[in-house]
């Protein structure tokens, strides 16, 4: 069965209802109203970004329609360049947590900020995809999976928009490297490009989003913000996307052609190819009216939808006075526990218990300047990495250390010594000799416009990891991360906590896991591989980057590759133990429901996140098995609950069809994996679908 119109059909039947919004079917109705009173020029204005102003950017007020202009802001993690805003937590421990209510709660949290600061546009969330690890970005987004980052977007729209905050997803598309990221040229099929990277985009599509960014790499030729195809039939057509199309920063390379191409706000302006140079292009009838009625009717549309005519805050993006904050710390140190993901605990090393003596090793460990030209602006030379740098940063009001953390939290009885330095190997091994729990903390910092160079801990990490584990075997290792890292010592040491970018409660949250206060739920968003050369591709100064992998990216690769990793997609470790029994598979004519149940078998409470995965029949060419659920489930000791998944058989059971342009259904036989891993399936089943 082929179906040319399923993103629509889906869109319209599962688009999020927030308390702030109309219809979009109302909001256009009052667009295109405000938009027949306006000159050719004023209609321009509405998508021209000033070039200057009080935010990142900025676009001019028409006083006649009662348009104040709107303030667009970074970053998709907490507002940028603002002071009594929250040091929000990443994307990628997000989808860690692999928990849609503090997915949910992080959401409303960014977007009451966002609002506070009379920020109308948050520039987020990210919704690229992990495909190579070397990545500068891949902490913004949510991982390897599609299907992972696309609910983890889908959530994150809806809850921002639901505090009346436009949100925007980027970077549209194949956006997944930094390296020469405004002159190369992504080089993809039209398959991979439906199945995996337009994927999340489609989720944020069905959650309402209202304006998305396009990229500045090139797609198979041809610029993001002037390419046809990807813009008018993928994004506006096929998605049914009624917002706005924003370009990234400077990524502009034409008037006409990239407003025909379906760009309807060029950001930040003022350059070449908007504002006068566009009203006259649509003069010379280069631009059609009804084009650039288009344009002006999808941005106002966004800003009644959201309703942001009526009682929106000033903009304060600059008052240092005006404190959003709220409670939100809790949310983040929450979630930076929940985020914790332990990949090794050899003999219960943790969660440690009264420990007469601990070592708190390494620079990692350390405070670090979160404030201005610090570590969320520029690499991060010293301390600990609780957020990548760049455009996805922002000050931290505060900052709780892995030291400070660790402090608050041992024992009074408990000796705490520290060496806060990498290089000092010397005072690493005596603290190593004389406490019965070295932790050493290294990390690895990556950030806008720049690829990692390699998959090491940054600063001689590897060194003081192995130098400690020489002289002490139950050292712990936390790493801080941006992206995958590379474990040469992984055999000599006990435990290991892969910690992520926490944000501003890092310490206080790594605590709490250290010794027990929270059992740890976070499962990995992305593949740890062996060796370099297992992952499928990486950032290559080719102008060409070939997506030459097709649908096997992340975990898929080394499945259908027969690769082992070394810790595997949805991987992670809890301090209590469960059970899965009991898989039972039903099928409707448009939905196959798998359920299972889950005991807690261990002694203490804890959560388990359960994920299916399907193997479809050999005829559609798909990978081995593909993610398509998972729950997160909190248990006491003995108790048992039943997960329940539902796939949507046309959507999700569906591959692209490239000669007819459209979805088809796959027919035949299916595998059911569920398990608490990629690799650690506990039940299968199987199902089929008929013709």
């Amino acid at each position: 069965m082929k179906i040319k119109n399923i993103w629509f059909t889906i869109a319209i039947a599962c688009t999020f209802t927030n308390a702030a919004d109309i219809s979009w079917s109302e909001a256009y109705v009052k667009a295109k109203v405000a938009v027949s009173k306006l000159t050719d020029m004023e209609k321009v204005t509405l998508g021209t970004g000033t070039g200057s102003g009080t935010c990142i950017g900025n676009t001019a007020a028409i006083s006649k329609i009662g348009w104040p202009g709107l303030c667009l802001q970074d970053s998709p993690l907490a507002v940028r360049l603002a002071h009594n805003v929250s040091g929000g937590i990443s994307g990628i421990n997000t989808a860690a947590t692999f928990d849609r209510d503090l997915v949910r709660q992080r959401a409303e949290d960014m977007g009451d900020e966002f609002r506070g600061k009379g920020v109308n546009v948050q520039l987020g969330p990210d919704v690229n995809m992990v495909r190579i690890p070397e990545s500068g970005r891949n902490w913004e987004g949510f991982g390897e999976d599609p299907y992972l980052t696309g609910v983890m977007g889908g959530i994150t729209v809806a809850g921002v928009q639901s505090r009346g905050v436009i949100a925007t997803a980027k970077h549209f598309i194949l956006n997944e490297q930094e390296v020469d990221r405004t002159t190369s040229s992504s080089e993809a099929d039209d398959r991979t490009i439906h199945e995996i990277y337009a994927w999340p985009f489609a989720r944020a599509v069905e959650a309402g989003v209202a304006s998305v960014m396009c990229s500045y790499n090139k797609v198979n030729g041809t610029y993001a913000c002037e390419n046809d195809e990807t813009l008018n039939t993928i994004l506006n057509g096929e998605l049914n996307f009624q917002g706005f199309v924003q370009s990234d920063w400077g990524a502009t390379h034409a008037g006409a052609n990239s407003a025909n191409a379906g760009l309807d706000m060029d950001m930040p302006g003022a350059d070449a190819y908007w504002g006068s140079s566009l009203t006259s292009q649509v003069e010379a009838g280069k631009v059609s009216e009804d084009r650039l009625n288009d344009m002006a009717t999808r941005i106002l549309a966004a800003w009644y939808k959201l309703g942001q005519d009526s009682g929106y805050p000033n903009i304060t993006v600059n008052d240092d006075k005006i404190d959003v904050q709220g409670n939100h710390k809790q949310t983040i140190r929450e979630i930076g526990a929940a985020s914790a993901v332990l990949l090794k605990n050899i003999n219960q090393t943790l969660p440690l218990s009264n420990p007469k003596s601990i070592g708190i090793i390494g620079n990692d460990a350390d405070s670090a300047n979160y404030g201005p030209l610090g570590c969320t602006e520029l690499p991060c030379l010293s301390g600990t990495i609780a957020s990548g740098f760049g455009s996805g940063g922002s000050y931290y009001p505060y900052l709780i250390s892995p030291e400070s953390g660790i402090k608050a939290r041992a024992p009074n009885s408990t000796i705490v010594k520290t060496s806060l330095s990498n290089l000092n190997l010397i005072a690493a091994v005596q603290i190593a000799k004389s406490v019965d729990y070295p932790i050493v903390f290294v990390n690895a910092d990556a950030g806008e416009a720049f690829d990692r160079i390699n998959l090491n801990v940054d600063t001689f990490g590897n060194e003081l990891i192995e130098a400690v584990a020489n002289y002490n075997p139950n050292t712990i290792v936390v790493i801080h991360a941006a992206g995958p890292v590379l474990m040469p010592w992984v055999n000599k040491v006990k435990a290991i906590m892969y910690a992520g970018l926490p944000g501003q409660e890092t310490g206080h949250s790594i605590a709490d896991v250290l010794f027990g206060d929270v059992n740890p739920s976070g499962r990995l968003p992305y593949t740890l591989a062996k060796q370099s050369s297992d992952y499928p591709a990486h950032s290559t100064l080719d102008p060409n980057v070939k997506y030459s992998e097709g649908l096997l990216i992340g975990y898929r690769w080394f499945d259908a590759k027969n690769i082992t990793p070394l810790y595997e997609f949805g991987f992670g470790l809890s301090y209590t133990n469960f059970s899965y029994y009991n898989l039972k598979i039903t099928t409707t004519p448009s939905n196959v429901t798998v359920k299972a149940q889950i005991k807690n078998t261990g002694q203490l409470y804890g959560a388990e996140v359960p994920q299916l995965y399907i193997g479809f029949p050999k005829s559609a060419q798909e990978p081995p098995k593909i993610l398509r659920g998972f729950n997160k489930i909190k248990l006491q000791p003995g108790q048992k609950k039943t997960v329940s998944f539902v796939v949507d058989i046309a959507r999700e059971l569906s591959v692209w069809d490239t000669p007819s342009k459209s979805w088809r259904i796959v027919h035949g036989t299916f595998d059911a994996y569920v398990g608490a891993s990629s690799r650690d399936i506990r039940l299968q089943g199987s199902f089929s679908i008929q013709t």
